[in-house]
């Protein structure tokens, strides 16, 4: 039976995990809006990282790549990556949200750790 949200949506995620050393910080840790609002999601971390990579995963699917970037903007349709390297953190901007956005939507960090 599938489920009727109406113009709301619910978003997502996990809001810390460690990555060699790293710990990486989501926030907020669940969001409710609206169709055609917009809203920004934060991925901190406490060192300096290569990459930034943001996911979504629907109930039915496995994980979406949405960006993997080392650092400045990069957008895709009614989405927008930023990652600041040197204050720590990423955001993933959606803009005129759509039901289709219901989702679970991760952050990940690549971390060359020193040797």
């Amino acid at each position: 039976m599938k489920r009727h949200w109406g113009a709301l949506l619910g978003l997502l995620w996990v809001q810390v995990c460690w990555v060699r050393g790293v710990n990486v910080e989501q926030s907020p840790s669940a969001l409710i809006l609206r169709e055609g609002t917009s809203s920004t999601l934060r991925c901190n971390f406490s060192a300096t990282v290569n990459r930034v990579q943001w996911f979504r995963q629907n109930p039915e699917s496995g994980l979406i790549n949405l960006f993997f970037t080392a650092s400045g903007t990069e957008q895709k349709g009614r989405l927008n990556c930023t990652v600041n390297s040197k204050e720590l953190y990423s955001t993933l901007h959606i803009t005129s949200s759509q039901l289709e956005d219901s989702a679970t939507y991760l952050c990940a960090v690549r971390h060359s750790a020193p040797r």
